[in-house]
């Protein structure tokens, strides 16, 4: 019998994920800076780049950090929801230890690469001339949880593509 679409899926996803992931080289400068990376995805600069603006701004600003906010509030809902639900393991479960902390054990979707996704799209649709470098960073730091062992690649993808919906739908109501 055939595997199934989901097995052939996982399947080339773990080969992915073994070709992309680090070596476990504590030491290593390259592991320094996907470590600093994957950080931006976290929940702490996420907010506060929606909030800065918001509190700190001109009513130019303000009305993107609010967009940048509520994209990250409705990512970040659909993720969690996604992730009780669908319960994929963590690489960590049947291939080698993360090289950072692990946040819990459900994989699909990323939250880091949906977070930083969410907050660079809503900056990127407001200032295209920042989109490319803000995308790009936004897009390192889903490869940075891949190389550190911490989501497949398809957790990555799918948790950007929830960021870019949430950022249209915001941004198509504001």
């Amino acid at each position: 019998m055939l595997p199934s679409l989901l097995d052939r899926l996982h399947a080339r996803d773990t080969a992915l994920y073994r070709r992309w992931r680090l070596d476990g080289d504590d030491a290593s400068p390259d592991r320094r800076i996907w470590v600093l990376l994957t950080h931006l995805g976290g929940a702490t600069p996420t907010i506060v780049a929606g909030l800065l603006p918001i509190v700190f701004s001109s009513s130019v600003l303000a009305p993107v950090g609010w967009q940048a906010g509520i994209a990250l509030g409705l990512s970040t809902l659909m993720v969690q929801v996604m992730k009780r639900n669908i319960l994929r393991t963590r690489p960590t479960e049947t291939h080698q230890d993360a090289l950072v902390v692990v946040p819990d054990r459900f994989s699909f979707p990323s939250g880091h690469a949906t977070a930083v996704m969410s907050v660079a799209f809503s900056y990127a649709v407001n200032f295209p001339a920042l989109a490319l470098p803000l995308l790009c960073l936004s897009s390192a730091v889903g490869l940075s949880r891949i190389r550190l062992g911490v989501h497949y690649p398809g957790d990555v993808i799918a948790g950007q593509a929830i960021a870019l919906l949430s950022g249209i739908v915001v941004i198509s109501l504001w």
